[in-house]
């Protein structure tokens, strides 16, 4: 952390969707299954389109190149157009490429077209019902994203009443995953007592892991349980590690919900003004973004700002001052996250507004208190406060660090870039 701090401060110092439907009158499950990439595990793919889907999926990351990833999705391309549609073996199979193909897209910066791609899944309503949630769950992640809340929770309600009419004890953990992913979506729209309806229960449940676990500690940490948080997010990170095969994609896959689960527990480990933990978790969020995503990505800059956020806190607690550090976390966060000038018309990336926002307000208070920039100050607060649009707490509560569970805090979930 000192030496990426250090790098930000001297920068400082040098510079100053549509609805679709889920329902089907014949849904199957099946048990069978075989290990995507070592990441995915799906029920009755064959054997060829595995192959295929692991060299394609090995290939672009292995460069993570405009070329490899075109590469990639040719083969993903190919591979689709040799699955028949007779049997659920063969839909599962074809369901499995397209989640393959939303996940280069969304990899390679086309979110667009990756929504497309785990809609297409969706329509294969004789696919089984385990796969479908697969692509449910990442296909709200990335309505959420992209600010797309009244659709990403039309999706949600759907597949939810869809798993609650074909219930079936092996379908558990279907339906605990899906009244995870419409909690999420109720937690971003700000709705906490309609969550909590959804979360009940599940610390006891199998499935509390991973994207469960993230999503039900994320709730906990809003509505003032931090103790129980921490341990959710604890469990959310070792999940992550055990599991060898799962199945997810996009912005809900391993990589995003470890990387996820670190940040929020460093962001709790802060509110609860254990700076020293903070520091230490929130660095190691960093340096896991830094090497996933690369060092210019706007996830980057996600992250750069729960940093910047964190010494906030420790210098307001502590009665300090670290104005250089700050101003060089909030300058670089920005910039990874393609901020729009002061006096454009517009936000010109949705996926980031909530964090441009809290970072340019955070940012603002520190131009605020030096008189020869108070000026440009006003113009970020003011910009940040017109580009606020969270529903359960004001930009000035998510400004005020506070350690009572009875105050509100913002909590920032590094998979949606929103915040909670």
């Amino acid at each position: 952390m000192i030496h990426s701090v250090a790098k930000y401060a001297r920068a400082a110092a040098t510079i100053r969707g549509r609805a679709i439907s889920v329902r089907s009158s014949s849904v199957r499950y099946s048990i069978p299954s075989r290990a995507i990439h070592g990441e995915i595990s799906v029920p009755n793919a064959n054997h060829v389109a595995i192959q295929m889907v692991n060299y394609a999926l090995s290939h672009a990351r292995s460069q993570k190149s405009d070329e490899s990833y075109a590469q990639g999705m040719l083969v993903l391309e190919q591979c689709l157009g040799t699955q028949p549609n007779d049997d659920q073996a063969s839909l599962d199979s074809k369901a499995t490429v397209l989640l393959a193909m939303s996940d280069l897209l969304y990899e390679s910066g086309n979110s667009s077209e990756a929504i497309e791609r785990l809609k297409h899944v969706m329509s294969l309503t004789l696919s089984s019902l385990s796969i479908r949630a697969v692509a449910v769950e990442a296909l709200v992640g990335l309505l959420v994203q992209s600010g797309q809340d009244d659709a990403s929770l039309m999706v949600s309600d759907e597949f939810l009443e869809l798993v609650k009419e074909r219930g079936h004890e092996n379908l558990q953990d279907v339906a605990a995953t899906t009244k995870t992913i419409k909690g999420l979506v109720e937690l971003v729209k700000g709705n906490t007592e309609s969550a909590e309806s959804l979360f009940g229960g599940l610390e006891n449940h199998d499935i509390c892991k991973g994207n469960v676990a993230l999503s039900y500690g994320e709730f906990l940490h809003a509505t003032g349980n931090f103790e129980k948080a921490k341990e959710m997010y604890q469990k959310a990170i070792q999940g992550a590690a055990d599991t060898k095969e799962s199945m997810s994609s996009c912005n809900m896959n391993l990589k995003a919900v470890s990387l996820a689960a670190t940040f929020a527990l460093g962001q709790l480990e802060s509110h609860i003004g254990n700076f020293g933990d903070a520091e230490e978790t929130l660095t190691s969020a960093l340096t896991s973004a830094e090497e996933h995503y690369g060092h210019n990505h706007p996830k980057v800059g996600v992250i750069l700002t729960g940093v910047a956020l964190m010494y906030r806190n420790k210098a307001k607690k502590e009665r300090s001052s670290s104005i250089l550090i700050q101003e060089g976390l909030f300058r670089r966060a920005l910039e990874l996250m393609k901020a729009p000038p002061l006096d454009s018309d517009g936000i010109i990336n949705v996926e980031t507004q909530e964090v441009m926002a809290l970072s340019r307000g955070g940012y603002a208070e520190l131009l605020l208190i030096q008189e020869n920039r108070k000026s440009e100050g006003e113009k970020m607060k003011a910009w940040a406060e017109s580009a606020w649009r969270n529903r359960r707490i004001s930009l000035s509560e998510a400004l005020t660090p506070s350690s009572d569970p009875l105050d509100k805090v913002a909590i920032i979930d590094a998979r949606t870039t929103r915040v909670l």
